[in-house]
């Protein structure tokens, strides 16, 4: 952190909202579920009251016009995953009031290892229609036997009056949902009341976060702070906080648990953390997208390049999961054409401010280091011609902005994905997601190869023709890193949220998607209805689309439907 000191007026507002939440305590432990579950509907209520202003908010202070199709973005990844969490926590509390389990109505399956797999997407009649052609399974570590998955699902709301102190939450700056998420996780799945010290970037959605987080506000079991670090600093160290769950970067994290500078590195050396109580956290880190090679159409070079295009570009870059290595095999003859598409599509996406503060700094950066860099429009950078054996830093360093390197590894699809499986595992930094895309004729090829390949990435969402940006709007899907870091070596972070299905100790979560979009799909035969998706940053009506899902999530019903497949289909 900073070595600079909250004012006075700062150090006793900290110290009364902590008393109040040592005082909130009690409260939240006298509530049963029956009341957990009435706050999460109010909070659904609430967020769904507030949505227009929520997004006005995250617009204004992401610079975005207020006519643009990247609004939808806005939409999608700020009040549409708040309500369909709350909707999905509450259905989970509601089964344990009734003396089920969460993960009861759920369909199970194997996967390799030995794994017991949940599917959570789809899983409702809704799932089905609006999300067509995508899925999303829960694989649990091996030897968890589905009878056990059962009866630990539920985490603390299995006993709701053992509660487990203050904690704080240092919420993130980019995508808006995720301070409101992961105060319900540490809520809910933690039994823990919490003090939400907001990033300065989003300060102007401290009234509506007040908004839709009021009932549990009044309640006395949260409170919001605003400020800089020396805020941060003096908050997650104070002795009446029993534990930190933070967003960001490795080296932010860095900085809290051990110290800035020369003493925190040594003190990270000598594994004795500055910050003397457990953290827990989501960490960026350099996602990778696979391309396994195949024999692919004109049209499918086209798509695939938008997709990644916008695993790099969505929410312009500043996004953890955001891709920033494609994996190509440098013998699939049609790499030349995909990768001269991929540069057309980092092109043509619509323009953005540099938001995120130091962005164009870690741009500079990624330029200086590479001297084929190429500058595209936009204020984009295309990085290849790597070279395998000394590829350089954007394998490591986490460049949180619009910068996408091509790496390419030799040899046929087997040699190939060897390759790819290595260099993800073992010369990439972090393991938040990563991204598979291959053809439907070669994933029949491969078999039950495929799942041994998702099996062998050690990452905590694996994403099959879709981003894994969809894993993380899957309110039922765990979210967060491979487990097994530690505090000196975190990586993507330690621990998981979202996972509204309370289930106990997740591995991973496995996304599926369609190689076609609709309608072409079904020129191949498939009966996928979804078109291009709304989080695909060439989308025209994304904005609309964004809207019309996050009113239905507040309200499903059938007569909203129309709508939005007219405006998912224009898109």
């Amino acid at each position: 952190m900073a070595t600079s000191s909250p004012t006075t007026e700062q150090v006793w507002e900290i110290d009364r909202v902590v008393d109040d939440l040592v005082r909130g305590e009690a409260a939240w432990a006298a509530c049963d579920r029956a009341k957990r579950r009435e706050l999460l509907e109010q909070m659904h209520a609430a967020t769904a009251e507030h949505a227009e202003e929520w997004v006005r908010a995250a617009v204004s202070y992401k610079r975005l016009p207020e006519d643009s199709p990247l609004v939808g973005e806005e939409w999608i990844t700020g009040p549409y995953p708040v309500l369909t969490s709350l909707g999905s926590l509450a259905a989970s509390i509601e089964a344990l009031e009734e003396g089920r389990s969460p993960v009861d109505g759920f369909s199970f399956g194997r996967a390799p290892g030995g794994r017991v797999s949940v599917r959570v997407l789809p899983h409702s009649i809704w799932d089905q229609l609006l999300l067509n052609g995508f899925s999303a399974e829960v694989w649990m570590p091996p030897g968890v036997t589905k009878e056990e998955v059962r009866t630990r699902a539920g985490l603390a709301e299995l006993r709701p009056a053992e509660t487990n102190g203050v904690g704080v939450v240092l919420g993130a700056g980019n995508i808006t949902s995720i301070p409101i998420l992961d105060v319900l996780y540490e809520l809910y799945a933690n039994n823990r009341v919490v003090a939400l010290k907001l990033n300065p970037v989003t300060d102007g959605l401290l009234d509506v976060f007040g908004e839709v987080l009021a009932p549990l506000i009044d309640l006395g079991a949260v409170r919001i702070l605003t400020g800089g670090a020396d805020v941060g600093g003096y908050l997650v160290n104070h002795p009446k906080v029993s534990h930190v769950h933070m967003t960001g970067s490795a080296a932010t994290h860095d900085a809290i648990v051990f110290g800035p500078g020369k003493e925190g590195n040594a003190r990270k050396a000598a594994g004795t953390p500055l910050l003397d109580k457990p953290v827990t956290s989501e960490l960026g880190g350099v996602s990778p997208t696979i391309v396994i090679p195949g024999d692919w159409s004109e049209a499918d070079l086209r798509y695939q390049a938008e997709h990644i295009a916008t695993q790099k570009l969505h929410n312009g870059g500043y996004n953890c999961v955001a891709s920033q290595v494609v994996l190509v095999s440098s013998d699939w003859t049609q790499k030349d054409r995909f990768l001269t598409h991929l540069r057309q599509a980092l092109s043509d996406a619509p323009t953005r401010p540099a938001y995120y503060p130091g962005s164009d700094d870690r741009v500079n950066l990624a330029v200086g280091a590479y001297a084929d860099a190429r500058r595209l429009a936009g204020g984009r950078v295309l990085l290849t011609d790597l070279d395998p054996a000394d590829p350089g830093p954007a394998l490591t360093t986490e460049y949180f902005g619009p910068v996408l390197a091509v790496l390419e590894l030799p040899g046929d699809m087997g040699q190939f994905l060897d390759e790819a499986i290595h260099t993800a595992n073992e010369k990439l930094a972090g393991t938040l997601g990563v991204n598979l895309i291959a053809h439907p004729r070669t994933i029949a090829a491969l078999g039950g190869a495929l799942d041994k390949v998702i099996a062998e990435l050690r990452y905590g969402t694996v994403a099959l023709n879709a981003w894994t940006g969809v894993g993380y709007l899957t309110a039922t899907a765990s979210w967060g890193a491979y487990p097994g870091h530690t505090l000196d070596d975190v990586q993507s972070g330690i621990g998981v949220v979202h996972n509204a299905l309370l289930l106990d100790g997740p591995e991973r979560t496995v996304v599926r998607g369609p190689f076609h979009p609709a309608p072409r799909a079904i020129l191949h035969g498939k009966t996928t209805l979804s078109p291009k998706p709304p989080w695909f940053v060439g989308n025209r009506t994304a904005a609309t689309t964004g809207r019309l899902l996050a009113d239905f999530a507040a309200s499903p019903r059938w007569t909203a439907l129309p709508k939005i497949f007219a405006s998912a289909l224009r898109g």
